[in-house]
C-alpha cells in the first residue's frame, strides 16, 4: 500500500509519550552545519552499515560492535557524552554511519521488548533538533501503542495488517523515491512511502523502550 501523506490531528494520541514526553523536555539541540558530515557514502547495493555513536542520544547504548541499540531509561548524563554538532540532544535517535546517494538497498531489523520504535531513513543532514518522522527531511515506519503507522513532515498514516513481528525489513530505491517496511516471511511490501530524494540519506532508528539490532549488508528477497 503507497503511502499518501495527509494531516493528522491525532499523532500525539497516536505516538503517546514519543511527542508528549519528549517535547516537555528542555529543547537544546544542536543544528548540523553543512559543512560537517563524518558519515561515509556509498552508491552500489548490500550497503553495510554500523550505527553511528556521534549521533547517539545519550539515552542509547550502543553494543554488538555498534549494530545494536539499547534504550536505557535513566541513560547517561548528557555532559559524559562528547558534545559534537552529529548527536542528538532530545530525542532517542541514532542514525547509521553510511549515507547513500543512489541504489536499492534493504537491510533487517530484529526488534526485542519495544512497545515504541520508528525505522526508516532520513536526510544524512537533518537537523538533530527534531525527531525522526517530524519533519520533511526524515521518512520512518512506527510502532507506538500497539499501531504500526507511517510517518513524514509530522504526518501520519495508519498501517494494518502488520501484527508486530520481531524482525522486519526495510527497502530504499534512491532513483526510484521508494521507501518499503517489508514483511520478511513472505516477503512483500507491508506498506511503501514514495519520496523524491534531493540528497544522501542514511538509516535512522527511534527507541524509546527495549533494543533493536540491525542487519546489513543483505541481498534483497526475491519477489519485491
Amino acid at each position: 500500500m503507497a503511502m499518501h501523506v495527509t494531516s493528522a490531528g491525532r499523532l500525539c494520541q497516536l505516538v503517546g509519550r514519543t511527542v508528549t514526553t519528549l517535547t516537555a523536555r528542555h529543547r537544546r539541540g544542536v543544528s548540523l552545519p553543512a559543512r560537517r558530515c563524518y558519515i561515509s557514502s556509498t552508491t552500489g547495493n548490500n550497503l553495510q552499515f554500523k550505527l553511528d555513536e556521534r549521533t547517539a542520544h545519550s539515552s542509547l547504548d550502543l553494543f554488538k560492535k555498534d549494530t545494536g541499540v539499547i534504550y536505557r531509561i535513566l541513560g547517561l548524563n548528557p555532559s559524559h557524552v562528547q558534545d559534537n554538532p552529529e548527536r542528538f540532544r532530545d530525542w532517542a535517535v541514532v542514525f547509521g554511519n553510511e549515507k547513500i546517494s543512489s541504489g536499492r538497498h534493504y537491510w533487517e531489523v530484529t526488534v526485542k521488548k519495544s512497545q515504541e520504535f520508528r525505522v526508516g531513513v532520513a536526510e544524512a543532514l537533518m537537523s538533530r533538533d527534531d525527531c525522526v518522522g517530524t519533519n520533511s527531511s526524515s521518512w520512518v515506519f512506527g510502532y507506538a501503542q500497539r499501531k504500526w503507522f507511517a510517518m513524514t513532515s509530522n504526518k501520519i498514516v495508519p498501517v494494518t495488517l502488520v501484527g508486530k513481528p520481531e524482525r522486519l525489513g526495510i527497502l530504499v530505491d534512491y532513483e526510484a523515491g521508494l521507501l518499503g517496511l517489508v514483511d520478511i516471511e513472505k516477503p512483500r511490501f507491508i506498506h511503501t512511502i514514495r519520496v523524491q530524494f534531493k540528497t544522501p540519506i542514511c538509516p535512522a532508528f527511534g527507541l524509546w523502550d527495549g533494543e533493536m539490532l540491525t542487519h546489513s549488508g543483505m541481498e534483497e528477497p526475491e519477489g519485491l
